[in-house]
């Protein structure tokens, strides 16, 4: 493809699956800077990159996440960094003359309580999950950036709003990783050191929704192929599992044959969190892999992989 198309974040899980969708797609000219090639919490920095490199495309899949530990330990570090880094992307962008762009952001940017399944429409209608509040305010900064910057401007900024992500490439931290990842690596360890029991953050009855990785880069290409897409939409994979029924799954992937514990002294974050979907399928979209490929696939790679610690 002739496009020149920019990756912010490209070294993230999903930034490496956005560049293996890309060179599917015949992508020939990619730009995929790390953090050490580019600091995107400078401003000065991030807008001469893009002046200098001209995208025709830009897809902002840089953040700093972290999982429900991470959000409550460090969120001065999480509101700003991802301020900065949607800010200086977008901003650097539009001053660029560059007319399209892809902003990724998460469903933590709806309410706490919000209707389930969760529809675009509900953002701000009432109070954030506190645990990852600022992250999630810096993500809907993000959006609203991209759409306002679509109004008045005419340039074609829209946004993505993906559901908890998994897959290759991911962070296996025990304290600092997302759920998937740490149950992973804690069945696995379990496993090879002959525990008798693996014990689970929070209640395990909240719910929550699960998308493959490459599925949220299949995702993003649709969107970016679309002459009319929408401000933002949501992007998941259409049904929810409770967090002791991830666990089951998780085991079953592993092949941790002990029992599974529950800390209800942990907190469990929003009772669930599944996402509708409606408006996406009817942009002609759809997941491909299920929970237990997806989870299959992952322990492999877990297997496989460094496990990056952060």
């Amino acid at each position: 493809m002739a496009k020149k198309l920019l990756i912010l974040g490209a070294g993230g899980m999903v930034g490496s699956a956005l560049v293996r969708a890309a060179e599917q797609r015949g992508y020939t000219d990619l730009l995929t800077p790390n953090s050490s090639d580019l600091d995107l919490t400078n401003q000065a920095e991030t807008h001469a990159f893009l002046a200098d490199h001209q995208p025709d495309e830009v897809i902002v899949a840089a953040a700093r996440v972290g999982g429900i530990h991470a959000n409550s330990t460090y969120p001065a570090e999480f509101i700003y960094k991802n301020l900065m880094i949607a800010a200086n992307a977008i901003e650097g962008s539009y001053q660029a003359g560059i007319q399209q762009l892809l902003f990724l952001g998460s469903s933590c940017i709806y309410p706490k309580l919000a209707p389930q399944p969760m529809p675009e429409n509900c953002l701000l209608t009432s109070e954030l999950e506190p645990t990852n509040e600022a992250y999630a305010i810096a993500k809907i900064s993000g959006l609203k950036l991209c759409q306002y910057y679509r109004k008045q401007y005419g340039v074609n900024y829209h946004s993505a709003m993906p559901t908890n992500l998994y897959g290759p490439g991911d962070n296996y931290h025990p304290e600092n990783s997302h759920v998937i990842p740490a149950m992973i690596r804690r069945f696995h360890e379990a496993k090879e050191s002959g525990a008798e029991t693996v014990t689970i953050w929070g209640s395990g009855t909240p719910k929550r929704e699960f998308l493959y990785v490459e599925d949220l880069a299949d995702a993003c290409f649709h969107l970016l192929a679309l002459d009319n897409p929408p401000d933002w939409v949501n992007v998941g994979y259409g049904d929810d599992v409770t967090i002791m029924e991830l666990a089951q799954a998780v085991a079953r992937a592993v092949g941790f044959k002990g029992s599974i514990d529950t800390d209800p002294s942990k907190p469990d974050g929003t009772p669930r969190k599944l996402m509708d979907n409606s408006i996406l399928r009817s942009l002609e979209w759809k997941p491909s892999v299920n929970l237990e490929q997806g989870l299959a696939t992952a322990y492999q790679c877990f297997l496989t992989e460094k496990i990056r610690e952060v």
